[in-house]
């Protein structure tokens, strides 16, 4: 399940972490409130030079290839570029992103070790996981979120249908499965969602990314699935998938001539909120470096490097400040957290 890269720096001693939190709308503020605790004590007080003086290293939730393995490389580059020290990127994929999540939780917050991931380890996870080795309220600062974009619901390409709606009925009439780039992540939501409010059996097939999800759709294996327009790309140029609407307030550039679901009368709030791709530390992180952080990561979004990169996944809008990014956890979190309980899904 841990398909692990290299740790360029020595790997420190695991320090105890705190239990799991059970209830599922305990309040986030404590996750912000942690991440600026230690903002008081003078920086690296045990003797280290000026932040950063070695190689970060960058966990990503998810495998290369995909929305979020892209942020963290992209960005990941630029802040090599910008502090003179390489931002190596970990990939440590499965279990909905709890791998990445608690190697993050055990590493120092000394400003060496951050994380470019999906919200599921981060929020949701609390109430799709029965326990977790790190409590999600306690353990990370948020530093900016990047913007998820107006991903697409796409269908293998031989189905008849072209809305959400006709897939919806044939997906009553006919044995169906949607893949999801992960256990808890949004697909896997929408299709909790159908199950539940349209009657219907859909089968989450989850993947470690997008990239093998979208050879199975292509090939009939499986029905559908929700993704970055880069990834599902090449599958539609080749005709073998349809992108038939998008989630969020928004159409996605890249495909304006697909609608949203909310257009298409879709009102459930799973289709209509605005996902995120939070780049976050250990909770204590000095504060200075938090902000260093997620200036250099706005600053980076002005580059023509970056800015190429965001329209090829259909992403016109770039991440958000530090102060923002805080409010905005504090705010959207819950919001996640309380769409998960209410559908009831369970991971373990």
């Amino acid at each position: 399940m841990d398909d692990r890269a290299s740790d360029p720096t020595p790997t420190p001693t695991p320090t105890p972490t705190p239990s799991a939190v059970d209830r599922p709308r305990r309040t986030l503020l404590s996750a912000v409130a942690g991440g600026t605790a230690l903002a008081s004590i003078p920086r690296f007080a045990i003797g280290q030079g000026a932040w950063p003086n070695r190689p970060v290293r960058v966990i990503c939730t998810n495998p290369p290839g995909g929305l979020t393995d892209a942020y963290a490389r992209q960005y990941g580059e630029a802040l090599s570029r910008k502090f003179g020290q390489p931002f190596v990127v970990d990939n440590r994929p499965g279990a909905g992103g709890t791998i990445a999540a608690d190697a993050l939780a055990k590493a120092p917050p000394d400003g060496y070790t951050i994380m470019v991931a999906i919200q599921t380890p981060l929020w949701n996870g609390r109430v799709l996981y029965k326990s977790l080795p790190y409590d999600p309220d306690r353990a990370f600062a948020p530093i900016t979120l990047f913007p998820a974009g107006a991903l697409a619901f796409g269908v293998h390409a031989k189905l008849p249908v072209r809305t959400p709606d006709e897939y919806v009925a044939w997906a009553a009439k006919n044995p169906a499965a949607i893949g999801t780039y992960a256990a808890g992540s949004w697909p896997h939501m929408i299709a909790d969602t159908w199950n539940r409010s349209r009657g219907l059996k859909l089968d989450a097939i989850h993947y470690k990314g997008e990239p093998p999800m979208w050879v199975d759709i292509a090939s009939g294996q499986v029905s559908a699935g929700l993704g970055s327009f880069q990834a599902m790309q090449t599958h539609i140029e080749r005709g073998t998938v349809r992108p038939i609407a998008v989630v969020g307030q928004r159409r996605s550039p890249r495909l304006p001539d697909v609608p949203t679901f909310v257009e298409q009368g879709h009102r459930d709030p799973i289709f209509a909120l605005d996902g995120w791709l939070p780049m976050v530390a250990p909770a204590g992180t000095p504060e200075d470096i938090q902000q260093k952080l997620a200036d250099a990561c706005v600053e980076a979004f002005g580059t023509d490097r970056i800015k190429a990169m965001h329209e090829t996944f259909g992403i016109p809008n770039g991440p958000v400040g530090l102060a923002e990014a805080r409010q905005r956890w504090r705010d959207e979190a819950p919001q996640w957290v309380q769409l998960a309980d209410r559908l009831g899904i369970k991971l373990d």
